[in-house]
């Protein structure tokens, strides 16, 4: 008997002694990685929409003037991330343009659908709502804050696995690159500047999507990759997000008119620098235009330029052309009230300039 008490005892002991060896185990696989996850999953949304889609079933252009074009249905998903509470969810233009009805899937499997708030073509940024109130939302932080190599999670809906278990489906890497500037896309007019490279694998589907850094803060909204000829293929490891400090300037905007205002005034008339002009004033270099008229009361009088000032550069970009100016401002998508630096030169010395945009009335 008393053998048999011993062997429970000793039993007992090996048990209590292994529960804690188990827990520190068990604690050694949380990671800033998976609580990251743990906390930004339930704000990931898959959003699947179905598009009307407008192509003629015949090839000859003589028959398509006198026959319109036949309206397909169409599926597509995407994803988003749930931004407050009161369930604004952000995600990509691309991902719900056109869409005839929207639907928005939560962790778990919560459907809702979707009413569009606004969209904007130039950031490839859209702002959707869902009605009800107390909904899972993600924190976001500061891209103006971002370390290269940092650690990174790329959340989302790519090849419509959410559908499969109802949660996000996670990859994870590092911040690559910062400031990637693509410029203006001719065919979309998507402006891609500022964008944050990274090597996470981003999939068809993770487009609007959160990219999450390791303490649970989206600083970026996925938004398209770098492949091969065939998109299909998947991700290579580069792929891109668009700086959250600019989706929130914009949902800010979408959320209070609906719309993003990129109209601006400078009051400034100016013409590229020309041989003979060069001749004339003695000017020591050969690329800038030339001011030759200032409106009464516009933003460029108020910043000191006047008739004859040369613009040498603006944004840090060399300038020699009129539409130089503009193709800047749109490409670092200023507006009304933003300040554009200027580098001018007035009577043989060098000036720093600041520009601030005005508005039309």
């Amino acid at each position: 008997m008393n053998r048999i008490k011993i062997a429970l005892i000793l039993n007992l002991s090996i048990s209590l002694a292994f529960i804690p060896a188990q827990r520190s185990i068990d604690r050694s696989r949380e990671t800033s990685i998976t609580q990251a996850i743990k906390k930004v999953g339930p704000a990931v949304a898959s959003i699947n929409v179905q598009q009307k889609v407008s192509a003629y079933s015949i090839s000859d252009p003589f028959f398509r003037f006198f026959f319109p074009p036949e309206i397909y249905p169409r599926k597509s998903s995407g994803s988003g991330v749930v931004i407050s509470p009161d369930g604004y969810v952000l995600t990509n233009t691309h991902v719900i343009e056109n869409a005839s009805n929207i639907t928005v899937t939560l962790s778990g499997g919560n459907e809702y659908d979707a009413e569009v708030v606004g969209m904007d073509k130039t950031s490839d940024l859209a702002l959707l709502t869902l009605e009800g109130r107390n909904f899972p939302y993600a924190e976001l932080g500061d891209s103006d804050d971002l370390i290269i190599g940092e650690w990174v999670i790329a959340l989302g809906n790519p090849f419509e696995l959410f559908s499969v278990s109802n949660q996000p489906t996670a990859s994870v890497g590092i911040v690559s690159a910062t400031h990637m500037d693509f410029g203006r896309q001719r065919e979309s007019g998507r402006v891609l500047q500022n964008m944050i490279q990274t090597d996470a694998a981003i999939n068809p589907g993770n487009s609007g999507g959160p990219l999450v850094n390791s303490i649970g803060e989206v600083i970026g909204i996925n938004t398209f990759i770098l492949t091969g000829s065939n998109y299909n293929q998947g991700s290579i490891g580069i792929g891109f997000a668009i700086p959250i400090n600019t989706a929130k300037r914009i949902a800010e905007e979408l959320k209070n008119t609906g719309r993003v205002d990129r109209s601006f005034s400078t009051g400034l008339v100016v013409q590229p620098l020309t041989k003979s002009i060069i001749r004339y004033l003695e000017i020591p270099f050969r690329s800038g235009v030339i001011v030759v008229h200032v409106e009464e009361g516009s933003a460029a009088q108020k910043a000191g330029l006047v008739i004859g000032d040369i613009i040498v550069t603006a944004g840090g970009k060399n300038v020699d052309s009129p539409a130089g100016i503009r193709d800047l401002i749109a490409e670092k998508d200023l507006r009304s009230g933003d300040v554009l630096k200027l580098k001018v030169y007035r009577d043989g010395s060098y000036r720093s300039v600041r520009l601030r945009l005005g508005s039309y009335n």
